[in-house]
């Protein structure tokens, strides 16, 4: 038995604590020391309410005369439990019970070894019943509601003598003002061999479930997640903000108030900008677009990701609607920096989307497809609208169909309660955004053409199809027409997601390059540093494999290694590593000219001259082989 929990008596924890109890009723109160500071206080609690500690099973007490109105009035927080109740049954409930209680210690869904509550002797465990510690006595769902905070209840520490057999560990979920509105419970029979194993599960199980609320109960607010380390973004230990559209802070959890150091007091009510500073408008328009930022703020550095966007108007306050529509096509040619050619292909592709038109982007990994396919949202009359971006890459396969389509509730064996609305429905009225769709499943792709062509679905499990209006906007960084000719991809998919193609340049390929580093330091909150020539001039000759993705990172590396006041960014900023990476890969003037100008003649020999059917081989556009042509020749 873990000694940090200990009951502090003899070796046989539940004989021990049976004498206990019998002395407690004979002689009417507790010796002082026998238990743990927070189960004698329970024990005591549990005396002045009267119970009766040998008393034997009740069937039936207390339990809620109207189930479906008790989980009803709970839903929120039984959606928001369903996950981590799956998970939790399917790591820990083989050998125990996972269960779920609200902030009055009514129970709302018990999973796991619920075959054996008989033989347990918890007939009385189940949806509706009440386990407070003024009925159940010491229990860890009633106490935790009691106490507020994480409980441990070892073999031998409930004051009931029937439940002597069961060790439990409960962790109290609260709401975004910090009230417990409920308890999640792991209990077990026999010894708790790992409490605090089990208590570190539970506690991220509850953080997962408090993060879910948190953007729930603020649908059209700006969520944000933040820590001092980024790789801390998504775990228990992140702070979480809601922020209004004018930029006040409306809601913080507990985390949040530990990391800036303030009360819920305090930081509830102040704006963005006392937390972020001045520039706080811009860099929570960085935000809206994705990924991590960082800010150095009076705490430290904090790194940023936004959980959930609104879906009405930026933050920093309101915009008039015809400053607005001015505004937004402005943002996305913004885009295309000096290249010419791109700016007219994404004025095309807005204009294409207007019409009804699915646009195509295409381009190589990291080239910024969903920050383009975001700006064209932004730019389109659906703004205000949902934008879904769905990775069909990153989705396990056979989960990608119940996450397009949603289910309705038992379309399959572990599927949750109330089902779940799929990304196609909660894109309604808004824009869809299909990322790497060349690797969509070819299984899908006819039930995706089916819904593109007559803008219905049909969830998992439901007989019947609703309408919807979606935009649409596919990326791929593959060869969809090989793919077509090698039957890997659909070909009357592919006609109906190209209506637009625009390809988007290779970073090698711009122009721009230096106007890009502007906008990328701009991006990282550093808009006064600038390149010496030794810099600039690597970089230049460097190819970007990784395109706008890997420049980010190399300037946000170069940022890190600055001393304080410094301005400018040289070679000594790089670390060996990325210096040694950049050299190494660095364009030569001389041979890679030559084979370069040898694969374009190459291409267009084997196209007989068609330029357009030469740079589309060469993953090139038609303007920029005719400059390499002439760059190359000069």
């Amino acid at each position: 038995m873990a000694q940090d929990i200990r009951i502090t008596m003899a070796a046989d924890p539940l004989h021990e604590s049976r004498q206990a109890r019998l002395k407690l009723l004979n002689e009417g109160e507790l010796p002082q020391g026998m238990l743990r500071e927070e189960i004698d206080a329970s024990w005591r609690r549990s005396l002045g309410y009267g119970l009766n500690c040998l008393e034997g099973e009740q069937i039936g007490l207390q339990q809620d005369p109207d189930l479906q109105l008790l989980l009803a009035s709970n839903r929120l927080l039984i959606d928001a439990a369903t996950p981590e109740l799956e998970y939790l049954v399917s790591q820990q409930g083989k050998g125990g019970l996972v269960i779920l209680g609200d902030a009055q210690a009514n129970v709302l869904a018990v999973e796991g070894q619920t075959e054996h509550l008989n033989t347990f002797g918890l007939r009385d465990l189940k949806p509706g019943t009440c386990w407070s510690e003024s009925l159940r006595g010491t229990n860890a769902i009633g106490t935790a509601v009691v106490e507020g905070r994480p409980t441990l209840i070892n073999c031998g520490e409930h004051y009931l003598d029937r439940l002597s057999r069961f060790s439990c560990t409960s962790v109290p979920i609260k709401d975004p003002q910090g009230r417990v509105i409920g308890v999640l419970d792991l209990t077990r029979d026999g010894v708790m061999a790992q409490p605090q194993d089990n208590l570190a599960t539970l506690m991220l199980a509850a953080s997962n479930i408090e993060s879910r609320l948190f953007a729930l109960c603020y649908p059209d607010d700006l969520v944000l997640a933040f820590h001092h380390r980024p790789q801390y973004l998504g775990s228990a230990w992140h702070g979480l903000l809601a922020l209004s559209l004018d930029g006040e802070v409306v809601a913080a959890n507990e985390q949040a108030c530990c990391l800036l150091q303030v009360s819920r007091q305090v930081l509830v009510g102040r704006r963005s900008s006392d937390l972020l500073g001045s520039r706080s408008p811009q860099f929570m328009a960085r935000l809206m677009q994705g990924g991590v930022s960082s800010v150095q703020t009076a705490k430290g550095e904090f790194f940023f990701r936004a959980l959930q966007v609104p879906r009405h108007t930026s933050i920093g306050g309101t915009v008039s609607a015809s400053k607005t529509s001015a505004a937004k096509p402005q943002v996305l040619e913004e885009l295309a920096g000096r290249d010419s050619r791109f700016a007219r292909s994404l004025r095309m592709a807005r204009q294409g989307l207007a019409g009804d038109l699915p646009v195509l982007l295409l381009g190589e990994t990291g080239t910024g497809k969903e920050v383009v396919a975001r700006a064209l949202h932004q730019a389109s009359a659906r703004a205000d609208k949902p934008f879904v971006a769905v990775n069909c890459a990153a989705i396990p396969e056979g989960l990608i169909e119940s996450e397009l389509f949603g289910y309705r509730e038992g379309a399959f064996t572990g599927s949750r309660k109330g089902g779940m609305v799929g990304r196609l429905m909660q894109a309604h009225g808004g824009t869809l955004f299909l990322d790497e769709i060349g690797d969509m499943p070819l299984s899908l792709q006819a039930r995706l053409l089916r819904v593109l062509q007559e803008r219905k679905v049909a969830p998992l499990g439901a007989g019947e199809e609703q309408e919807i209006d979606v935009a649409v906007i596919c990326a791929t960084h593959r060869d969809l027409k090989r793919l077509v000719q090698e039957k890997h991809f659909r070909e009357d998919l592919y006609y109906r997601v190209n209506g637009v193609s625009l390809r988007l340049p290779a970073l090698r390929e711009r122009e721009d390059l230096a106007a890009m580093i502007n906008g990328v330091l701009d991006k990282l909150g550093a808009a006064q540093v600038t390149l010496d020539k030794d810099l600039t001039e690597l970089l230049s000759g460097y190819d970007w494999p990784g395109n706008i993705r890997q420049l980010e990172m190399v300037l946000r590396s170069a940022l890190a290694m600055r001393e304080d006041g410094e301005t400018v960014l040289g070679l000594d900023h790089l670390t060996d590593s990325l210096l040694d990476e950049l050299t190494a890969s660095c364009r030569q003037p001389g041979s890679i000219r030559e084979n370069e100008l040898e694969l374009i003649r190459s291409s267009l020999e084997r196209h007989q001259g068609n330029v357009s059917a030469a740079a589309d081989s060469l993953g090139i556009s038609r303007a920029t082989l005719y400059r390499k042509l002439k760059q190359l020749r000069g």
